[in-house]
């Protein structure tokens, strides 16, 4: 007997890590710069801490954008949420303990 596949909320999570360090507590480029953020992001392909896009700098979308990876989900406590920049698509946590689209 094969154990069913589970399928992937979009195609872009095949590149997922599977175990995702915990997220910075700020934007690593913003310190370095000597700038501030609003929110913070995590990039669910390698794990990378960056500021949004309500923030001056945009780390996370300039992250996306320069290495082609393709999802991020939020770093701020008590939000659990996904996004797909190629997509333009919003996940929420699903039943099974990953992610699933959000449609209202």
């Amino acid at each position: 007997m094969t154990t069913p596949v589970q399928a992937l909320p979009c195609a872009h999570f095949a590149s997922a890590m599977a175990d995702l360090p915990a997220p910075d507590t700020v934007c690593p480029a913003c310190v370095e710069m000597g700038s501030s953020w609003v929110h913070l992001r995590q990039c669910l392909v390698c794990g990378q801490t960056a500021c949004c896009d309500n923030s001056p700098n945009r780390h996370a979308t300039a992250h996306a954008r320069q290495t082609g990876h393709a999802l991020i989900r939020s770093a701020q406590p008590g939000e659990q949420w996904a996004w797909c920049y190629p997509d333009e698509a919003f996940f929420v946590p699903g039943d099974n303990g990953g992610w699933e689209l959000f449609e209202e």
